[in-house]
C-alpha cells in the first residue's frame, strides 16, 4: 500500500511537471522555437564518449531534495554519471548555463525545477537497465522517445 501511495505521488509530481513543460512548449512553439526534435533543431552537445567525459562533474546530492521526484533524478545522475554524460538535454541548458550534457543539469539545483531534465534522465536509466548502450539511448532521447516515460520506480 505505501508503494502505491508512493508511486501515485511520484507520477502526480511528474505529470504535474511535464504538463507545465508541455504549456511552455506550446508557447514556444508558436512563438517558432521548439522544445526537442532532429527535424525542428540540431542536437544539443553532448560528449562523444566516456573518455570525453572525463572528468565527471560533481553532481548534488539526492538528500538535498525533499520532492521524492527530485531527489530520484538525482539518485539515478549519481548512478550512471557516464550514461548521462553522453546524453543531450532538450531544455536548452546549453544556451542560458553552458551545460555540454544531460549530466551538467545535476551539477546545480537546475534539475529540479525542470521535467525535461528528469524525463530524459528516467528514460535514460530504464534504458541502461534494458542493457542499452549512451548511443542507443541518445537515438532514443533525440527521437523524443522519452517523453513517452514517466518516473523509474525503483
Amino acid at each position: 500500500m505505501k508503494n502505491c501511495i508512493r508511486t501515485l505521488a511520484l507520477l502526480a509530481v511528474f505529470f504535474s511537471l511535464t504538463s507545465n513543460l508541455t504549456i511552455s512548449n506550446a508557447q514556444q512553439s508558436k512563438a517558432g522555437d521548439h522544445a526537442s526534435g532532429p527535424a525542428d533543431q540540431e542536437t544539443p552537445p553532448y560528449h562523444k564518449s566516456a573518455k570525453d567525459a572525463q572528468p565527471l562533474p560533481q553532481t548534488l546530492p539526492p538528500s538535498q531534495f525533499s520532492n521524492p521526484l527530485v531527489a530520484e533524478a538525482y539518485e539515478i545522475a549519481s548512478e550512471i554519471p557516464l550514461v548521462l554524460a553522453q546524453q543531450p538535454c532538450y531544455c536548452h541548458c546549453d544556451r542560458e548555463f553552458g551545460h555540454t550534457s544531460l549530466l551538467d543539469c545535476f551539477t546545480s539545483t537546475h534539475t529540479a525545477g525542470c521535467g525535461i531534465c528528469m524525463g530524459e534522465t528516467f528514460f535514460a536509466y530504464r534504458m541502461t537497465k534494458a542493457g542499452k548502450t549512451p548511443a542507443e539511448i541518445r537515438e532514443g532521447i533525440i527521437r523524443g522517445d522519452w517523453k513517452h516515460t514517466g518516473p523509474v520506480e525503483k
